[in-house]
Formats: structure tokens, sequence, C-alpha cells
């Protein structure tokens, strides 16, 4: 049998530097963007998950169900047409099925990675990647794949924080497009809404001036233990 190199003390000190990296830290920026007096509006759970900065290898993983989901026609035709670009919409309406948040640092840009996993009744769960970046003319903007990104602003209504779409672009390397009204697939409205008890609702509304409501999809999170 081949003899175990790594001593006790050796895996003392390697669990001692890899835990440092889960220790949360204190991260203003979204606040910063919404200013004293609108963070003051939201309640204090989610004051603390939206404080939170990790470091390292940490992240922080939130777990729930879909409890609804609706998709128009058109809308189920722009979210499997946005498969070229890693289906950043869901490709289904299924509801009561698993949920899966996870974000962690980007440390290259100084954002978040944020990657979402939805189960489906048949077949494997859909996989979202996308990453938030505190920059841009907004001061926050959500990279989806293939080059392509909205700018957010933030709001607080009736105690949830929204995120918003302000307009929509497509960058690569130092070039970067923004793309007119007319080309945009709507309106993005991005909710999170504190529900007591450790539970949060995560909300998500695209809606076309002319088309309505292509995709209203609701999905519920038990706070990460």
């Amino acid at each position: 049998m081949r003899e175990n190199r790594l001593g006790q003390s050796n895996v003392y000190d390697l669990f001692a530097r890899v835990t440092k990296a889960y220790v949360p830290l204190a991260d203003l920026r979204f606040r910063a963007l919404l200013g004293a007096e609108r963070w003051a509006q939201l309640p204090e759970a989610v004051q603390k998950r939206f404080s939170k900065r990790l470091s390292g290898a940490a992240s922080i993983t939130y777990s729930g169900e879909v409890v609804e989901c609706r998709i128009s026609r058109i809308g189920w035709l722009l979210a499997n047409a946005l498969r070229l670009i890693g289906a950043p919409l869901p490709l289904a309406g299924d509801t009561l099925v698993p949920a899966i948040v996870t974000v962690t640092e980007d440390e290259a840009s100084g954002g978040q990675f944020w990657t979402r996993h939805y189960g489906h009744h048949r077949g494997f769960p859909q996989v979202i990647h996308s990453t938030k970046r505190f920059a841009g003319a907004t001061g926050l903007e959500e990279y989806i794949g293939g080059g392509v990104g909205v700018a957010l602003t933030l709001d607080v209504r009736e105690g949830a924080l929204m995120f918003l779409s302000d307009h929509y672009f497509i960058a690569l390397g130092r070039w970067r497009l923004r793309l007119p009204r007319w080309m945009s697939p709507g309106h993005l409205t991005v909710g999170h809404v504190d529900c007591g008890d450790g539970w949060f609702a995560f909300t998500l509304a695209l809606e076309h001036k002319l088309l309505g409501t292509l995709i209203a999809q609701t999905a519920l999170f038990a706070d990460a233990r």
C-alpha cells in the first residue's frame, strides 16, 4: 500500500487555508448603486444577502423550486433562438421542479458569476450562466453569452429589490454596440422578494411593448445554510 505522505498537521494547514476563503466579506457594491435611502427600504434579510462578498473558491448556493412559469409562443421562439448564446431564458414552462442558484466571485472582473439550474419533468435540467459586472453607464451589467449583455438599473418596489433592463448591447473586445430599442427583446424585470422565515422569491418578467408578456417565471428559494 502506498504510504500516505500527507501528514495530519499538513491536512490541518490546508484546511485552515481553504476555509479562510469561505468567510464572507462586507460588500457595499449594491448598496452604493441603490443609495442609502433606497437601501434602507429593503428588509434586513435582503440587505444581508446582497452584502456578502466571497473570496477564493467560496460560493453560495440557494435551492428551491419553480412555482410559476408562463411562456408565450413568441417567448418560446425567442428563448430557443437564444440557445445560440447559451439559452439565457427558460426553455420550458415546467413548474414544481427543482431550482438551484449558485453565486461565486469573478476575480478577473470584480463581478459575480451566477449559475442557475432549472429542472424539467423530462430530460436534463437547463443550466444558465451569466456574469454580473459592476461596470458600464448604469454601474451594473449582466453578460449572457456570445458577447451579448444587458445594462441594469436597481430600484426598490414595496420592499423588493428590482433589477431593470436599461438597454441591451453586444461587446466583442473593445468593440461595443448598443442595440436600438426596436431590436430589444423586451423590457426585462427581475425581482428579489423576501418572503420571511429564510425564504425569498426570484421573479423574472420579459415584456414586449407590442407583443405583451413573453416570459414570466417565479421560483422560491431558501437561504443558504
